[in-house]
């Protein structure tokens, strides 16, 4: 098979294996817009709590917002309780268009594995099970009431295990099998790891044999180049690759990476493209959220725009500084005049 195809989960046909993975903070739906554009195949949101969901929060609601670019995308709920759990099904169903639900067995964050949820699911397979089980019973009920809507995949995303003495990513897929999961992505690092150290693609191969085609398998961790990309593709056998910090600030990747498995190379972005695209993403969230709330959230955002260009670090310090369009548009001019590097 080529090592860029379609990936079916479900029900569900997409058109490419480049996905873009929950990012907290980024992967709104501005961003997402970006990524779709630039070629990713399929995108999941922010990870939204089921407990906040069922108490009706605004910010919730916002969190779940597809992008009018997107044509499949998932909606990611978190939680450590199966009635919870199942209790969001149905109002992530009626408030949005969403193709599939993913659940975030993967956080390692103390705040969210404290409550029973990310990572802790790792650690506890059968908790997993009954959460997995959970959603997947109220999908199909909700399905079997409104019929209109059809049947929604669920997927789940989880870790290798919680330390290197408790490696349980085996145990998790075989509980998300029983349960009923459509899909599963790995992301190899354990739970005590964060994002330090290295993903172990030897557990992600490891997981691709367990399933054996059973349901499809996406892999996540140390994949931020079109060559890591075509690398874990060859090494690990995923179905699709999820791209979750490299694509920070950089919507391309999903360009430059379809390009090389396509074709073997791919070109390069200008620094004048590369800002453009952020400037973008500023405008669509300004739509949305206002423009103060939009300029202190793209603050990160613009300091992982300029990544690794000349001048970074100073022009980072004005950056974190910026409230409105005006100031971003302003420091950004200032820039370019100074430095006429791509």
């Amino acid at each position: 098979m080529d090592l860029y195809h379609p990936v079916k989960i479900g029900n569900v046909e997409l058109e490419g294996n480049l996905f873009l993975a929950p990012i907290a903070g980024y992967s709104d739906r501005a961003f997402r817009t970006l990524c779709v554009e630039c070629g990713a195949s399929f995108c999941t949101t922010e990870m939204v709590s089921a407990e906040a969901l069922t108490r009706g929060s605004g910010k919730t609601e916002e969190l779940m917002l597809k992008s009018p670019a997107e044509k499949h995308y998932a909606v990611q709920i978190f939680g450590g309780n199966g009635d919870v759990m199942a209790r969001a099904v149905p109002l992530v169903l009626e408030r949005t268009d969403c193709d599939v639900i993913d659940i975030n067995g993967g956080c390692p964050v103390p705040k969210i594995t404290k409550s029973g949820a990310g990572s802790m699911l790792t650690k506890e397979p059968e908790r997993l099970y009954s959460i997995v089980k959970a959603v997947k019973d109220a999908s199909i009920k909700y399905a079997s009431e409104h019929q209109e809507r059809g049947n929604v995949p669920v997927t789940v995303k989880i870790r290798s295990g919680w330390d290197s003495s408790s490696i349980t990513w085996k145990e998790c897929a075989e509980a998300a099998l029983k349960a009923g999961a459509d899909g599963i992505t790995i992301h190899a690092r354990t739970k005590a790891q964060g994002y330090a150290g290295h993903s172990d693609w030897n557990i992600v191969r490891q997981l691709v044999e367990f399933v054996n085609g059973k349901i499809p398998v996406f892999g996540s961790g140390d994949a931020s180049t079109p060559e890591t990309a075509r690398q874990m593709l060859e090494e690990t056998g995923v179905d699709a690759v999820m791209f979750a910090r490299g694509a920070m600030g950089d919507p391309f990747l999903f360009k430059r990476t379809k390009e090389y498995l396509l074709t073997g190379s791919y070109s390069m972005e200008t620094l004048q493209e590369r800002l453009a695209a952020g400037f973008r993403e500023l405008y669509l969230n300004v739509e949305v959220q206002g423009e103060r709330a939009a300029c202190l959230q793209m603050r990160k955002k613009f300091c992982a725009y300029s990544s690794g260009i000349k001048g970074g670090a100073s022009l980072r310090k004005q950056i974190v500084q910026a409230e409105s369009c005006a100031e971003y548009k302003r420091i950004f001019s200032s820039y370019l005049e100074q430095n006429t590097v791509n």
